[in-house]
């Protein structure tokens, strides 16, 4: 015998009704007849599945497995047959309306992205996945598991699967540092990185080539960093506002307490965001429109950023209350 979902039903009714009479009972069947289709499961999967007392029935180790997969099996394939209904009878989407996979490493653009998405798009599916590897969200839109991959590469440097996926540029921001706002330097409109020689940093992980970037940034400084703590961005705002460590953060970094964002001296590090897709996926049909919204994002988010804003009037010499945009090639 097979197990089927029609099991996986009977055991959850078993776990529910905590007896056998009562889960045969809600079940329609007589007692004896569930107690043999039970045996016949707990045949097929290996052991008893649940234990017998004098209140009625309590899931073994065993069985506490089974319901937990079962508690996630069952309503996925609900949703399942509700979707390809309302797929056959015309009542969702059709097989050419838009969706959008999104993959992202950490970074200040995806909740934006989705936003303006959906906004767009109204009842378009929008979903998402993160990862702190590039490759492997350059991976899922290669095997088709998603639609656009949004990531970011120091500088110059290529793109994973650069081959097989076409990669536009969102924007190219310079890397600032946070400080704590009790920092000796926090007053400082912009920070010599030879000035942090002897303090620890944080930054969050990557399998890009950006740590060896900043290993080198410090090098040409002429000094090797004392320590790097890799953790998430929460942990990385933590350690700088009690004065743990610097961090390392895009120049769009949101305005936070406790701490500022500051830009570095000669900007010796800098940071593409990146959209990417498979040229012959139906996603690429929609990627210009994509790409549209993602700079518009970014756009916003430099805009909101107030050490951002006054780093590019300074840069360009535009008074402030006229800043320019950022890079933003075809």
């Amino acid at each position: 015998m097979d197990l089927e979902l029609r099991h996986l039903k009977t055991l959850r009714a078993i776990a529910d009704a905590g007896s056998l009479t009562k889960a045969a009972t809600s079940l329609g069947l007589a007692q004896p007849a569930l107690s043999a289709q039970l045996k016949r499961i707990e045949r097929v999967l290996g052991g008893a599945l649940f234990e017998r007392g004098r209140h009625g029935v309590r899931a073994t180790p065993l069985g506490e497995l089974v319901l937990e997969r079962a508690r996630v099996v069952l309503p996925a394939v609900t949703e399942l047959q509700r979707a390809a209904v309302r797929f056959a009878t015309g009542a969702g989407p059709g097989p050419d309306a838009p969706r959008f996979r999104l993959g992202a490493t950490h970074g200040p653009l995806l909740g934006a992205l989705v936003d303006r998405l959906a906004t767009a798009h109204p009842g378009a599916p929008v979903t998402t996945h993160t990862s702190w590897s590039e490759r492997e969200i350059a991976q899922g839109v290669v095997e088709g598991r998603l639609d656009y991959a949004l990531i970011g590469t120091c500088g110059g440097s290529a793109p994973p699967e650069g081959e097989r996926l076409t990669w536009r540029e969102i924007a190219t921001d310079p890397v600032f540092v946070m400080l704590a706002t009790r920092h000796p330097l926090a007053d400082r409109s912009q920070v010599h990185l030879a000035d942090l020689a002897d303090t620890a940093w944080t930054d969050v992980p990557g399998d890009s080539c950006f740590g060896d970037c900043f290993h080198a940034a410090c090098a040409r400084a002429g000094f090797t960093p004392a320590r790097v703590y890799e953790t998430d961005t929460a942990s990385c705002v933590h350690l700088v506002q009690v004065g743990r460590a610097v961090g390392l953060c895009r120049a769009t970094f949101p305005d936070t307490a406790g701490l500022v964002t500051r830009p570095l001296a000669g900007t010796p590090l800098s940071w593409r965001h990146l959209l990417g897709w498979h040229p012959a996926a139906p996603a690429a049909a929609g990627a210009a429109s994509v790409l549209t919204q993602a700079r518009a994002a970014h756009a916003a988010a430099a805009a909101a950023s107030r050490s951002y804003t006054a780093w590019r009037a300074s840069a360009s010499g535009t008074p402030p209350g006229r800043v320019p945009s950022a890079r933003q090639p075809a």
